[in-house]
């Protein structure tokens, strides 16, 4: 790896112009919603693929497909289920056209209905799992952040308990988890009960912000309340080497933070 860090592509700018910045600024790894223009699915014609893998080459950057997670993988209500398979099918094959490495999954959420969600949620992760295999594009499974308490929704899994669902369920070489430190920190296990249930050796990636252990709110690193010295002691002697996805801020932002990270690493 060139770089251990990447961000998220924010919305309204194009994957290409994205790629260019991140190379040109040390970040070797994108995430990118392939849902609204500039980067809708049906913008990728052929010559945009073709555009799209030369530019990663040429910056050194390796790209992945972060569908929405308003989108309901929980979902069991005939026709509208159908409809969520279809649209993460397309969001696969969009990935192994464009040479993704990974696609990000999600549990979806519940409306107190816990139990027929969970099922939908693991039975729909084992059939992306299953597809990409066969496309040869990692999936990415995503601890979710949690919602107030009167929340009429919830995601799941956002406690190491729901996460355990899946991926104790799900056993696959093409299936890891999406670390997100700041959702871990929402919730009285923390971040750190997290890295002791699940470790470092089936981890994909590490997503970062911060926020005040209250709500979802993506702070800029150093706004909020995470141990971030802490973190990254821990994954050091923990022997993470993997990569960073940082999902806050400004591009100035990214780049002033990935610094204090790199001396923290």
């Amino acid at each position: 790896m060139n770089s251990r860090f990447g961000l998220n592509l924010a919305t309204g700018i194009s994957l290409e112009e994205g790629i260019r910045w991140a190379g040109d600024n040390g970040f070797g790894f994108i995430d990118f919603q392939a849902d609204l223009a500039p980067n809708n699915l049906a913008s990728f014609d052929a010559d945009r693929v073709g555009e799209v893998q030369a530019l990663c080459d040429r910056h050194g950057v390796q790209i992945g497909i972060h569908p929405s997670s308003a989108i309901n993988n929980a979902e069991y209500v005939p026709i509208l289920s159908g409809a969520v398979d279809d649209y993460l099918k397309a969001n696969l094959e969009l990935a192994k056209q464009l040479g993704c490495g990974w696609i990000v999954g999600h549990g979806g959420y519940h409306f107190g209905d816990v139990a027929p969600r969970r099922q939908a949620a693991v039975d729909r992760m084992k059939r992306l799992v299953d597809q990409a295999e066969k496309a040869r594009v990692m999936v990415y499974f995503e601890n979710h952040n949690k919602e107030p308490e009167h929340a009429e929704i919830h995601y799941i899994p956002h406690t190491v308990e729901e996460t355990h669902w899946f991926l104790d369920e799900i056993q696959s070489d093409y299936l890891k988890w999406s670390f997100n430190v700041a959702h871990g920190h929402l919730v009285p296990e923390g971040w750190a009960g997290f890295l002791d249930a699940f470790g470092v050796d089936n981890m994909g990636q590490v997503r970062l912000n911060d926020n005040n252990g209250d709500y979802e709110v993506h702070l800029v690193p150093g706004e909020g309340t995470v141990d971030f010295e802490t973190l990254f002691a821990r994954l050091n002697t923990t022997g993470y080497d993997g990569w960073f996805s940082l999902g806050f801020g400004s591009n100035e932002d990214k780049v002033r933070v990935k610094d204090w990270f790199e001396r923290l690493l």
